[in-house]
């Protein structure tokens, strides 16, 4: 970063280079006795109070152009936002004090909310010098993680929820409240794990508890266990009882029963949600007008994921650097509008459960998908909407300026256009959302007639309204910018009046206009002229008209100002008063957007409509990754796979092979595969048939969580057992190398164990991915489960990868050729060869040694003992016996015997034969 414009504490600004702090500044704490705080300035006083009220945030104090700091908060930010410490004052009285130009704040406020700090934002609320004492200041919002308006700070396409949690013996209760768009969800829930759930289906940014809680066992579960560390702020308990927040909420809404909202017999989330709701209006100081509903989450309705499902397939972001791109919300977010990526967002993290819906959005897919003019026409519509929600929250909330309005009005004047082509469609989901789009016609045409293209940043620089919009103020405007040419016609009438050639009108700070006529010239002075002053060469008149005009001009910009403001705020009310309109036509915007979104994926990529019903079945032909295929490069192609899954025939497909054969791949595919159906969108195959899902489980990847003490072993077997306990026979279930974490026998009985447990007691469609290939052998066991293995050809040595699904199970993983793939050295490759050799031809060799220690033409060491004599004598070092033939001949006929093909009555003949040869 470079150079900051800072204020000096003399009030001067000054260009300074950035550091953490002044050399030798020592850090003056803030005054607390009576006798230190007299000491100060009547506005360090004025700044303490407004501290005090205040003790959790970051005090953005105005002075003049500047946001100032001052003690530990000058300190604290200094360092965090690299600027400059200076001091006001000297001496043994100097305060730490640092400060920010107020027409650049936003990016400075940015980067302190985005380590979790809170910003109060304290104004000057008149104008100095315009009267005695200092100035008067208030502090007009409260900016925190959870409270972000501004749009430069936000992201467009991501929501930033505010979570409320109340708990008690009997359960949980929360409220998800996000200040910007106004949407309001509350929930309760019997356990913390479905509270986990719940709140990481919007990531909140912002974690708000009963005051005295913070370091309970709880919160610190809860934080721990979503998607990102929230910021965590205590309120008052009070707020958070359930009679007094149902008052709460009863007087915001306007309704005599909280019935409506579902939250009739739920205290809990009812306290959570009075508690959010009394925070974003105490700290944003206003009545939250755009908050116009609330609904209550219902786990029902939804197919659910818990976090680490939803982390391991990749739906919102990417493991490896948690970005966007690379995800499946990557791949389909298509958008035109930051409220349908939003959309998107949400409908991937919460598919449907309910198969009227799911249809529904298909439908209206559908008819998308097949129409290319028609998504062209909409996009382009979709292109002019700027973000509805975020600007109608803004506006409410006091925050909006008249570019907002501006904005707001181009953006309705399309919701026609818009309506009229989905009016023009079949799916019914697309015909209901035209009537939202139609209901501000004379909303748009005030704001379009009233509204300058474009308007200043600032509500208090004028020049907002068109001309002819009001005619007041369109006489105001003439005075402030067109007195000139008055004063110029003025002064040529009255030189042709008087016959005064020299006659000159003039204006200064002092005597304000006047008439200026020379000494020479006095006798020619009309009699309705008015001696003002006295000059060393002529005299100063003034007239009545000129008087007029003077009382005119001088207050017209002043006028001009309030008058602005005052039309500014009844736009603004008019604007919050159809606020539960805008956001309908917004909701209807951006569900548009997201199916066709989904529409034009589904054309462009290649997707099919999947058969969506209440069966158990679960069939895809071949099946395609959706991310892994867009990612490829150049020249490569998707190889596409089958996978029939029923609870009745194959409700377990054990799938084995080698390393980066694409076990994980397949497995992935069929999890993305059934959330994007029951989200509403085509899938990638050719054909898909998918039983109705209640939800996805997925235990993929070593990861371990140290901070909580546990061990990837750990990790891995407490995501197994969440699996266990909560998967029913409508889930999906993906297991990828359960019991790697332990030694091979205990991995294996663990392996063995959860798959017979979901055969026997789940009944769960179940993808097991496995090197253990002993597991091919429940198969033999179990009758609804089934080998899929992913075929390799070797070939002069090399092993190809075919990425193909085939029935069977595989017999070698192939690590070895992996790992050479992976540039080990070849001495180490050559090395593992020779291991892999000894542990599959026996654990001990004929000397007793471990065959792993073994190397080819090698002697046994030196020193070392036999397994039936003693130390080798004078150093020699025996040769390890050779197999006896017989023998060997045994062993050849067992490794060329393929079990998977041979019969119980050809294998009992096979060892007839050979314990006659070996005899």
């Amino acid at each position: 970063m470079g150079g900051t414009q800072v204020k000096t504490a003399k009030g001067a600004s000054a260009e300074v280079a950035p550091e953490s702090n002044l050399e030798g500044m020592e850090a003056k704490a803030e005054p607390t006795g009576a006798r230190e705080i007299a000491s100060l300035t009547p506005m360090m006083r004025q700044y303490l109070e407004l501290k005090a009220l205040h003790p959790d945030t970051i005090l953005f104090f105005r002075l003049g152009d500047f946001y100032e700091m001052f003690f530990e908060d000058a300190i604290r930010a200094s360092e965090l936002l690299q600027i400059t410490l200076t001091a006001r004052a000297k001496g043994s009285e100097k305060v730490p004090m640092c400060g920010v130009p107020y027409h650049s704040a936003r990016r400075y406020i940015a980067r302190l909310i985005e380590q979790g700090l809170k910003v109060a934002i304290c104004e000057q609320m008149e104008e100095p010098g315009n009267g005695p004492g200092i100035v008067k200041r208030e502090v007009t919002r409260i900016i925190t993680p959870g409270m972000v308006l501004d749009e430069e700070v936000l992201e467009p396409r991501a929501s930033n929820f505010l979570a409320a949690v109340h708990w008690a013996e009997r359960g949980f209760g929360a409220a998800l409240l996000e200040a910007s768009t106004g949407e309001f969800f509350s929930v309760e829930v019997a356990t913390a794990q479905e509270l986990v759930e719940a709140l990481s289906r919007v990531d909140p940014r912002e974690l708000l508890v009963p005051e005295g809680q913070r370091s309970a066992a709880e919160v610190a579960f809860l934080t721990a266990r979503l998607p990102r560390t929230p910021s965590v702020t205590e309120l008052d308990k009070a707020a958070f009882e359930a009679p007094r927040a149902a008052l709460y909420l009863k007087g915001h809404f306007s309704v005599a029963s909280l019935e409506a909202f579902g939250l009739a017999d739920a205290p809990l989330a009812t306290g959570a949600a009075g508690a959010a709701l009394r925070y974003l209006k105490d700290t944003q100081k206003t009545n939250a007008a755009h908050v116009d509903r609330l609904s209550r989450l219902e786990r029902a309705g939804h197919l659910l994921m818990d976090e680490s499902s939803r982390s391991n397939l990749e739906v919102l972001k990417t493991l490896r650097d948690g970005a966007r791109k690379g995800s499946l919300l990557g791949v389909l977010d298509r958008t035109a509008t930051s409220m349908g990526g939003r959309k998107l967002a949400r409908w991937l993290a919460a598919p449907l459960c309910a198969l009227p819906e799911i249809h529904a959005r298909l439908d209206a897919v559908e008819e998308l998908a097949q129409k290319s003019v028609w998504r062209e026409e909409l996009t382009t519509l979709l292109k002019e909407v700027a973000d509805l929600e975020r600007l109608c929250g803004r506006l409410s909330l006091g925050a909006g300026n008249a570019r907002d309005l501006r904005a707001l009005a181009v953006s309705l004047a399309q919701l026609p256009k818009l309506s009229a082509a989905l009016a023009r469609c079949s799916a019914p989901l697309l015909k209901a959302l035209a009537g939202p789009l139609s209901a501000l016609p004379e909303l748009a045409e005030l704001l379009l007639r009233a509204v300058v293209d474009e308007p200043p940043v600032t509500i208090k620089e004028g020049g907002l309204f068109r001309q002819g919009f009001h005619a007041e103020l369109d006489e105001l405007v003439a005075l402030s910018t067109s007195g000139k040419d008055y004063l110029l016609k003025l002064e040529a009438r009255e030189r042709e009046r008087t016959k005064i050639s020299s006659l000159k009108v003039r204006y200064n700070k002092v005597f304000g206009y006047f008439i200026e006529v020379t000494n020479s010239n006095k006798h020619l002075v009309p009699k309705d002229y008015i001696r003002k002053q006295t000059t060393v060469g002529g005299e100063r008149f003034i007239t009545p008209e000129l008087k007029e005009y003077e009382e005119k001009v001088l207050t017209a910009e002043e006028r001009r100002c309030a008058l602005e403001l005052r039309l500014f705020e009844e736009l603004r009310a008019q604007v919050v008063a159809a606020a539960p309109r805008i956001r309908s036509a917004a909701e209807a915007v951006a569900t548009s957007d997201a199916l066709l979104s989904f529409a034009r994926c589904s054309a462009e990529y290649g997707y099919i409509r999947p058969v969506v019903d209440d069966s158990d079945v679960f069939s895809i032909t071949a099946g395609r990754h959706p991310v892994v295929e867009r990612v490829l490069s150049a020249g490569e192609s998707f190889v596409p796979n089958d996978v029939q899954m029923s609870s009745g025939e194959a409700q377990i497909l054990v799938i084995t092979g080698p390393n980066m054969a694409g076990k994980s791949t397949v497995m992935r595919q069929v999890a993305l595969t059934v959330l994007m159906a029951q989200a509403g969108c085509f899938v990638p195959a050719k054909a898909a048939h998918i039983g109705l899902c209640d939800r996805i489980f997925t235990r993929v990847g070593a990861a371990d969580n140290l901070a909580r003490g546990q061990s990837t072993f750990m990790v891995e077997m407490t995501e197994t057992s969440h699996i266990l306990h909560h998967a029913t026979r409508k889930s999906i279930v993906i297991l990828d190398e359960i019991g790697r974490g332990t030694s091979t026998f205990d991995g294996l009985s663990i392996a063995w164990a959860v798959a017979e447990h979901i055969h026997d007691k789940l009944g769960a469609r179940t993808l097991f991915a496995t090197h253990y290939h002993e597991l091919v052998d429940l198969a033999r066991e179990k009758p609804r489960v089934k080998n899929l293995c992913i075929a390799v050809k070797e070939h002069g040595g090399k092993v190809l990868f075919l990425r193909k699904l085939v029935p069977g199970g595989a017999n070698r993983s192939y690590g070895i050729e992996v790992a050479k793939l992976a540039g080990l050295p070849q001495e180490v490759v050559a090395r593992a060869r020779d291991i892999l050799q000894n542990l599959e031809s026996g654990e001990l060799d004929e000397a007793g040694r471990p065959r792993a220690a073994v190397r080819r033409g090698s002697r046994v060491a030196a020193g070392q003992l036999g397994l039936f004599g003693g130390e080798a004598s004078g150093g020699a070092t025996p040769e390890v016996p050779a197999v006896p033939p017989a023998q060997q001949k045994v062993l050849d006929a067992l490794r060329n015997t393929s079990l998977d093909t041979t019969t119980p009555l050809e294998a009992l003949n096979l060892l007839a034969r050979l314990q006659k040869e070996l005899k």
